[in-house]
């Protein structure tokens, strides 16, 4: 190659690059990390700015307090310290894509083990990539639902608690409280959901469940963003149903519960879904909001053993990534905290096999597919009653499937669930693996055998 080319080929590479978001470094990496010691790379695709940034700062910073404490309190995944690197997405599709391929190389010698989308339309605009890179896309809960089915979608965890399971997890919720899944027959139960893919997600399962159980399944979509929704609601109280089922996302929450209770309808037999149930959610509907319930798989608290520790070890030392402390603790920080937990531990689960050092994609996808987060290595890790148990497989990329009941108290939340409220997997999983086999059909994928897959779950 030629002194010339070389230099064209420089210039092209960087004006390439140039139009990419920018990567912020983690001012701590340096600090935290010894030279000599192992370091893994840990990718942040964040969003500080933008329409969802109340939520996207306390997830950071939950992720962010718990790779420093690992570092500063635990010496890291068994003696090899973390580091990381953000890049800005705004939450806007281009951007989340643009941000994978900025960070799936890896950093300083060290490759990607997984990576954190952040967004249900980023993560599926990421999912035949990542089967080409080998890189885990952990989504807790959020992503595409048939991804259960590891067998089809090797390298996609819809961990935790899918939109199906949440819709089914509020139908038991509902069960509990008449009485029993006996009693659900002519109980009319009305979705209000955010009109867009993401919101529509939760149809198919209710119309199952509601064929199932007999109860009356209303939907009602409101138009994003969600700011006006006073025909909805005077459609609720013309129909006057038992139960919401709020499935919104960002202003469309608040003003949801504000005219509900403008139209008289009892905000207490509202139940708001994953991403219409945190603190953002509700304090902008000022005193109104008090009684609203929410089912999550990110129970709020900080008299959990983990939080207990990171409060004493970062945030009380001035290290936390919070801004605002008052999020210490909420749905959100919690969320980004819990799937770290979850990520760390696959990670921890893979270096037993693959030795302990920094791990790639395809050695944490194996970590993944054999996490086994059951009751006694949750307590050991100060993680009970945070995380749900979990025990993935190749079959099964859900693994948990159950979330808590939390009602707002006009200051804060409380769990009113009795422990964690099971969905029916037994119910849904059948229709999920056809819908994934019919997406394999669709994409030319030639899904892993059963025999395969029991054999990656041993």
């Amino acid at each position: 190659m030629t002194r010339l080319s070389r230099a064209l080929r420089a210039v092209a590479l960087a004006t390439s690059l140039a139009g990419l978001p920018a990567l912020a470094p983690s001012a701590s990496a340096a600090d935290e990390t010894g030279a000599q010691a192992p370091k893994q790379y840990f990718p942040l695709a964040t969003f500080r700015v933008g329409a969802y940034a109340s939520s996207g700062i306390p997830s950071w910073a939950g992720i962010i307090d718990y790779l420093r404490y690992l570092n500063e309190v635990e010496g890291g995944i068994n003696g090899v310290k973390l580091f990381w690197d953000e890049c800005e997405t705004e939450w806007a599709v281009e951007k989340g894509v643009e941000c994978y391929e900025r960070q799936k190389g890896g950093r300083e010698g060290s490759p990607v083990p997984v990576f954190l989308p952040h967004g249900d339309p980023v993560s599926k605009a990421l999912t035949e990539k990542s089967v080409a890179d080998k890189i885990p896309l952990l989504t807790t809960g959020y992503g595409r639902t048939e991804a259960i089915d590891g067998r089809v979608f090797p390298y996609s965890f819809t961990v935790l608690f899918s939109f199906w399971s949440e819709a089914s997890s509020v139908v038991n919720y509902i069960a509990e409280q008449v009485g029993g899944k006996d009693k659900l027959k002519g109980v009319k139960i009305a979705t209000v959901y955010h009109d867009s893919p993401y919101g529509k997600e939760t149809q198919v399962p209710l119309d199952l469940l509601a064929k199932t159980y007999g109860f009356e399944n209303i939907q009602i979509a409101v138009p994003h963003p969600g700011n006006d929704q006073s025909a909805q609601w005077a459609r609720i109280r013309q129909i006057k149903p038992d139960w919401v089922f709020l499935r919104g996302w960002g202003v469309m929450t608040p003003v949801a519960i504000k005219t509900a209770a403008k139209t008289g309808f009892p905000v207490d037999r509202i139940i708001g879904g994953i991403w219409s149930g945190s603190e953002e959610d509700v304090r902008p509907a000022g005193s109104v909001g008090k009684g609203y319930l929410a089912i999550t798989p990110f129970p709020a608290g900080q008299d959990f053993e983990i939080t207990k520790k990171i409060k004493a070890a970062i945030v009380d030392q001035g290290k936390s990534d919070l801004k605002d402390l008052k999020s210490f603790g909420s749905v959100y920080y919690n969320s980004g905290l819990i799937e770290t937990i979850i990520a760390v531990e696959a990670i921890r689960t893979a270096q037993a096999r693959f030795g302990k050092r920094p791990l790639n994609g395809e050695e944490t996808q194996w970590g993944l597919e054999h996490l086994v987060l059951d009751e006694a290595r949750l307590k050991q890790i100060g993680a009970d009653g945070l995380v749900q148990p979990l025990r993935l497989s190749a079959k099964d990329h859900e693994g948990g499937g159950a979330g808590k009941v939390l009602q707002w108290d006009g200051a804060k939340w409380t769990i009113v669930s009795n422990g964690w409220v099971k969905s029916d997997r037994e119910l849904l999983l059948p229709v999920i693996y056809e819908r994934a086999a019919a997406y394999a059909k669709e994409k030319g994928i030639t899904p892993r055998s059963d025999d395969t897959a029991e054999a990656s779950a041993q």
